[in-house]
């Protein structure tokens, strides 16, 4: 895969991570458990595919 293609992907998936951690941090202030448990293996999901586009 060419550099343009990875940076891009790369790109995507940290404004997605970024915006994973927001709700992650709303369902927090909310008290909505089951809702983090979903919401950080998402994040994990998100930062693992960033880590192999890196």
């Amino acid at each position: 895969m060419n550099a343009p293609v990875r940076q891009s992907q790369a790109d995507i998936l940290s404004r997605l991570y970024d915006m994973k951690r927001k709700q992650i941090e709303q369902a927090v202030r909310q008290g909505n458990s089951l809702r983090c448990q979903v919401l950080e293996a998402e994040a994990e999901a998100i930062s693992n595919a960033l880590k192999a586009v890196r």
